[in-house]
């Protein structure tokens, strides 16, 4: 796997922070986008400490507001080198509660994040893919499968992202770019935590300890699935017969499964 270079959002931690360590003896150029400048400052100078002649960019940009959204893709656009390039649109945004409680703020950014900052940078560098090789790497979940209350925005958008991801790598085929859309289950990251509200028992759907995958499985599997040419990646057989058994479970015994799901939310609204 060799890349001239690689665009990672949602660099600053968990995910993004692993492909770019994993990445950066593959790529000559990393660009890290991430809201929190001072942590991808402190990964970037690690990574050219760890490899030398690397190039690290570190591109600070909210990318649920529309307007820094549109900066970061012209200085992309700008300041690409050509040669073979890895998209991984990794950045997402969670919010653990009831909808009729939550705050319309932190919907739209919910949605700006997962789906729309995706989809504008696919397409921002769809071009630069086709002509000069590359590939696709879009984070959904194992929620894109699922309609969980409590947590509908994000997993309707992670069905969105999985489903972008199949059609896009149809009207990509015929260049020989891969996209691969990952659909972990839960993970231990800070993912959790940030999308937790007050009301909220633990900030994270009642899993077993045994159903968790970890941060390099998911790393490290997801690339190997791109390079065999997969279309989606699942971290272990747990997840994947998970995956399978949910997709073609008929639909009024997944509604009534999900109805019986323990909830650990209440009606409390999120602290702005």
């Amino acid at each position: 796997m060799k890349y001239q270079q690689a665009i990672i959002t949602g660099a600053s931690s968990g995910f993004g922070a692993a492909y770019a360590r994993r990445l950066a003896a593959a790529c000559e150029r990393l660009v890290l986008v991430a809201r929190r400048g001072e942590i991808l400052n402190e990964l970037a100078a690690e990574l050219k400490t760890d490899y030398p002649g690397l190039e690290v960019q570190v591109k600070v940009c909210d990318l649920s507001a529309p307007e820094a959204r549109c900066g970061l893709i012209a200085e992309l656009k700008s300041q690409l080198l050509s040669g073979k390039t890895l998209l991984i649109n990794n950045a997402g945004l969670g919010d653990y509660g009831e909808l009729a409680s939550a705050t319309a703020v932190r919907n739209a950014a919910m949605m700006q994040v997962n789906m729309l900052a995706l989809v504008e940078l696919c397409h921002a560098i769809a071009p630069l893919l086709k002509a000069q090789g590359g590939a696709i790497i879009n984070i959904a979940s194992l929620a894109a499968d699922l309609p969980i209350p409590d947590f509908a925005i994000y997993a309707a958008s992670k069905a969105f992202v999985a489903s972008f991801s199949e059609a896009l790598r149809i009207e990509l085929h015929a260049s020989g770019v891969p996209v691969l859309a990952v659909c972990p289950g839960p993970v231990h990251t800070e993912f959790g935590q940030v999308a937790r509200r007050s009301g909220c028992s633990d900030g994270a759907a009642p899993f077993k300890k045994w159903f968790y995958s970890t941060i390099p499985t998911v790393v490290d599997g997801s690339l190997r699935a791109l390079e065999r040419g997969k279309a989606r990646f699942y971290p272990s057989l747990k997840i994947r017969m998970a995956g399978l058994l949910v997709r073609n479970m008929p639909l009024p015994v997944l509604r009534f499964i999900m109805g019986m799901r323990p909830r650990k939310v209440t009606a409390t609204h999120p602290e702005s």
